[in-house]
């Protein structure tokens, strides 16, 4: 942590991390119906990455995300992969995606192979960059 502390910018960014996440989160699930998906969520998530490491540390900014950066990258990659296999198993072409529903009381949830592949995206993008952004604030201080 830096020798000058701002406590207001502690607050701030901690309570904007989360809300950075959450905002994250709801562009990942959007984004298979509309504009978003994994690439612009896993920004924000970086951002928010970012964000943390600058004002806590390298190493605090690391132990918040889910994993470390190189596993969250080959995870992503895995998932991503993973999408487009049901579409083989049908005879159908490598990540031709399948669309269905599923029913949860008297709503139905709209599932899609589409999701998965964004979620991978998401992982992988906020490994990738994210191990960046902290690999370089790392090499700053």
């Amino acid at each position: 942590m830096n020798a000058e502390r701002s406590i207001v910018l502690e607050t701030t960014v901690s309570f904007l991390y989360w809300i950075m996440l959450g905002a994250a989160l709801w562009l990942l699930l959007r984004g298979h119906n509309a504009p978003g998906g994994g690439f612009v969520a896993a920004l924000v998530a970086v951002a928010a990455t970012a964000a943390h490491a600058m004002v806590f540390g390298v190493a605090a900014a690391r132990a918040r995300m889910p994993f470390s950066p190189l596993t969250l990258s080959a995870l992503g990659l895995v998932l991503a992969v993973v999408s487009g296999l049901p579409a083989l198993a049908l005879g159908q072409a490598f990540l031709t995606h399948w669309w269905g529903e599923l029913a949860v009381g008297s709503m139905a949830l709209k599932l899609s192979t589409v999701l998965l592949f964004d979620l991978g995206v998401a992982l992988c993008v906020w490994g990738a960059l994210g191990g960046f952004c902290l690999r370089l604030l790392g090499s700053l201080r």
